[in-house]
């Protein structure tokens, strides 16, 4: 990874580490999904506001290190007013991006997404940058039940 890679990551996930955005229930939820990273302890609920098939509010609440809250916290950002298909897609993506690099990934696309790339250089902290996408996978398939990294 680029040193001005390596910084802007460190910058983006001590922000929103420390003041994440969207860390609340979202009044009026219609779906929510819990996450849990044995490994660590993290843990957080993500609930959602669907109108039809679009994301209309998004928020966490948890507890978890600064890279698992860093993610989440970027992630609600990114998929609000997305489709559903939309959200999925880009699941999709920093999936990708956290497991294997930004290599042969339009980085752009993923806008401040693509920091997330730095994950993947910690092989053992994808787990937590992965974690909050899980759980919203879930609850955009209206799965009650908790899901876990292991």
């Amino acid at each position: 990874m680029s040193s001005d890679l390596q910084d802007l990551y460190q910058e983006v996930v001590l922000e929103h580490g420390k003041r994440p955005r969207n860390f609340r229930e979202v009044e009026g939820a219609n779906r929510r999904a819990d996450g849990y990273n044995p490994l660590c302890g993290d843990q957080l609920t993500v609930t959602l506001r669907m109108e039809g098939d679009v994301i209309k509010d998004v928020g966490f609440v948890g507890q978890g290190c600064a890279i698992s809250r860093a993610s989440a916290s970027l992630m609600t950002g990114a998929v609000k007013e997305l489709t559903r298909a939309q959200a999925e897609e880009l699941f999709e993506l920093v999936h990708k991006l956290v497991m294997e690099g930004p290599a042969g990934l339009d980085t752009e696309a993923l806008g401040k997404l693509a920091v997330l790339s730095g994950v993947n250089e910690f092989p053992s902290r994808v787990k937590c940058a992965s974690l909050a996408w899980h759980a919203l996978r879930a609850a955009l398939e209206g799965k009650a039940s908790s899901v876990s990294t292991e």
